[in-house]
């Protein structure tokens, strides 16, 4: 966004090649600016004096749906999404296909439906295309139902398993080492206090929650409205028992 209106041109190496960047980028192209490389790791941009107002619709939120799809999976429903990009959520649907969940592709729309316990599926997050990092505690959550162990590891983020003691509170079976996890599967969970420590942890702490017996109460959700908007209505409407009680604001 800067080098779009920078004199002379400017060199981004080891960009990152996820939809949004490349959204972005092609909207800024539309608005006038001088983009090489798009949806490559390196982008070339050659500077111009203004850009134009243009009308220019966002892309579907992959992580989001990533989020309801692994959910839909764990609480062993069957949930369709509507206005997804499946294109770009190709790793998280092989994953989900690996562990045993149907999942249906039609148009702009995703169905997800399982009804058993799935089997253990590792993952290892990359840069796009492949499995994302910002959907590998949900992948963890998932895990803790599955037949066996399965590892999780984050190359991206490594020391992205800050959720881990907060799911354990509820009964999980986590060994955690250098930029990886371990998930036992099948063990029964038990509601409890926990704390969430980011945006995804939160996530995966409400899914966690949704499977747990008893209840549980999940503080500093304050993490969650910063990538889901009103997530626990969405939930509400698919079945699960989840109330927000209240609002707390830093």
């Amino acid at each position: 966004m800067a080098a779009v209106l920078a004199r002379g041109e400017t060199v981004l190496s080891n960009a990152a090649m996820e939809p949004e960047v490349s959204s972005l980028a092609h909207m800024l192209v539309k608005m006038g600016a001088r983009i090489d490389g798009i949806d490559t790791a390196t982008l070339t941009i050659q500077g111009v004096d203004e850009l134009h107002a243009v009308t220019e619709t966002t892309i579907p939120d992959r992580i989001e749906a990533a989020t309801f799809m692994i959910a839909a999976a764990m609480t062993k429903g069957d949930v369709t999404l509507g206005s997804v990009n499946a294109d770009h959520l190709t790793a998280v649907i092989q994953k989900l296909e690996e562990s045993g969940a149907t999942v249906v592709v039609r148009g702009d729309s995703i169905r997800v439906s399982m009804d058993t316990d799935p089997e253990a599926v590792d993952i290892t997050t990359m840069p796009y295309p492949g499995y994302p990092t910002d959907s590998q505690a949900q992948w963890a959550a998932y895990m803790l139902q599955a037949k066996g162990t399965s590892r999780i590891k984050d190359v991206i983020y490594p020391t992205r398993f800050g959720y881990v003691p907060e799911l354990q509170r509820l009964g999980a079976e986590i060994e955690t080492g250098d930029a990886y996890c371990l998930v036992k599967g099948g063990h029964r969970l038990t509601g409890a206090s926990v704390m969430s420590s980011d945006l995804r942890a939160s996530a995966s702490l409400v899914m966690a929650g949704c499977i747990a017996e008893g209840t549980t109460e999940i503080l500093r959700v304050y993490h969650l409205d910063r990538g889901y908007e009103a997530i626990e209505q969405k939930l509400m409407r698919l079945g699960a028992s989840i109330e927000r009680v209240s609002t707390e604001e830093f």
